[in-house]
């Protein structure tokens, strides 16, 4: 139950220093380039000669869009780059934003057979960035060309992963869909939701405007459901209604949050969406609560905003954080400290201003997370807290839409309770909350779509 490095002990002379504009300008654009360098050429015709190009593959299987990887390693290898994109675009649109933040090292990695006697699997996730990029970076013609206009309408409510994928195979099967979205941007996590070192050069947007461009898409921006759309007059006026609404509600440490406290999402995305780093505020002494990605991602990035002091803290122990083994070790790498079996008890402030935060120290007895006995106190003038999201289920209360734990209920193909109406992405029961699951989510509920109007 110890932490990874020994937690500071508190002052009462801590003097809070929450400021923007903490180093200098060489310092924040070697800080937030890009955190994993992509292949050369040279070194992406080494690791796909790597590849064994198995039959029945079992990194194709642990892919959830189930990208035909020995194809498009071997593509790599032939030099055709553009081959190489096509097979992995055609299963996954956000195939470029996927081999950036996919958990590459537990989906397809984890399952490539190199592991059974090598200790390194082929480098899946930067061969698969090494081909999209190179079609982004020279798209020349279209990859895909749309089916015979259907004359079905097709309204895609939310241009996260899952509705930009549903809206791309809608439109690639001859529909014309309408995509709303509550955002001036769309892209949703994608956009406003990871770390700005790894999606540099605006890369989300690159991807979006390709993915757009294949015509069939309508987009409004500044739509929210429950306030401007109302599910029950898009399924009169539409032929289907795709739901990717996402998970916009965020939970709370409930310890009467005050100035110095404030959401791991809202600083992600006010980071992703500033002009420069150097306008975003950041503490001397952060903590960031919670074991996720969002939590890495917000404490990597206030150590590279200029805190001195960045801790992660997690009521439980490392096996059971969000955050994958790699996530965790970057954290460490950039001067992270993670702190397990510690639950937030209580915030220090004097004068108005957050000076600490105090904790019960945890442990598993009989199966259940109980409180020690013993305490463990941190400074702080800056508190993240990064401890789950939830979905707001305000727009759908008398719609007829059926939850479950707090999500949308839907069966295999995505479709709701709803006669004509599917859902998918984080606001879906029983996904995982991945990016590369959400896209998958949106290309079967956009093929489900079609065999349902097609045969209306």
């Amino acid at each position: 139950m110890s932490s990874t490095m020994n937690p500071v002990a508190p002052s009462a002379h801590i003097a809070s220093d929450v400021r923007a504009g903490r180093l200098d300008p060489a310092q924040y654009a070697k800080n937030f380039c890009d955190a994993h360098p992509p292949l050369n050429v040279v070194q992406a015709n080494i690791e796909a000669e790597r590849c064994y190009y198995c039959f029945d593959a079992p990194c194709q299987t642990a892919c959830p869009t189930g990208i035909d990887i020995p194809t498009f390693i071997r593509r790599i290898a032939d030099g055709n780059l553009r081959g190489a994109a096509r097979t992995i675009l055609e299963e996954n649109p956000l195939g470029g934003m996927c081999a950036r933040v996919c958990p590459t090292e537990v989906l397809c990695e984890q399952a490539c057979v190199r592991n059974s006697n090598e200790s390194k699997p082929v480098e899946i996730g930067l061969l698969q960035r090494h081909a999209t990029d190179a079609f982004f970076d020279a798209p020349g013609a279209p990859l895909f060309v749309r089916a015979a206009d259907t004359g079905k309408r097709i309204a895609v409510v939310g241009a996260g992963p899952a509705g930009l994928a549903c809206a791309h195979r809608l439109a690639v099967l001859g529909h014309q869909v309408t995509l709303f979205d509550a955002r001036p941007k769309l892209g949703g996590l994608n956009e406003y939701g990871l770390a700005s070192y790894k999606t540099v050069n605006d890369f989300a947007q690159r991807e979006i405007e390709w993915l757009l461009s294949m015509g069939g898409i309508e987009v409004r921006n500044n739509q929210a459901l429950g306030r401007d759309l109302h599910l029950d007059a898009l399924a009169t006026e539409y032929d289907a209604v795709f739901l990717g609404l996402g998970l916009a509600g965020v939970n709370t440490l409930g310890l009467g949050e005050q100035t110095g406290v404030r959401d791991a999402v809202d600083f992600i995305a006010e980071l992703r969406q500033a002009a420069s780093p150097a306008d975003v505020a950041i503490g001397r002494h952060v903590v960031v609560i919670g074991g996720g990605m969002t939590a890495v991602d917000a404490a990597v990035q206030s150590r590279k905003l200029g805190a001195e002091d960045v801790s992660i803290v997690y009521r439980r122990g490392a096996e059971a954080m969000g955050a994958s083994v790699d996530e965790q070790s970057w954290a460490k790498e950039n001067g992270v400290r993670i702190i397990h079996w510690a639950a937030p008890k209580a915030l220090r402030a004097k004068g108005g201003v957050l000076r600490g935060i105090d904790f019960a120290r945890t442990a598993f007895v009989d199966g259940k997370l109980v409180e020690t006995g013993e305490a463990l106190a941190l400074q702080a003038d800056m508190v993240l807290c990064a401890i789950g999201q939830s979905f707001v289920a305000t727009a759908l209360e008398d719609s007829g839409v059926q939850l479950q734990g707090g999500r949308i209920s839907t069966d295999a193909e995505c479709r709701s309770s709803l006669p004509k109406v599917w859902a998918g992405g984080d606001a879906r029961f029983g996904g995982r909350d991945l990016t590369v699951e959400a896209v998958e989510d949106g290309k079967q509920a956009a093929l489900s779509i079609d065999r349902h109007v097609r045969a209306a």
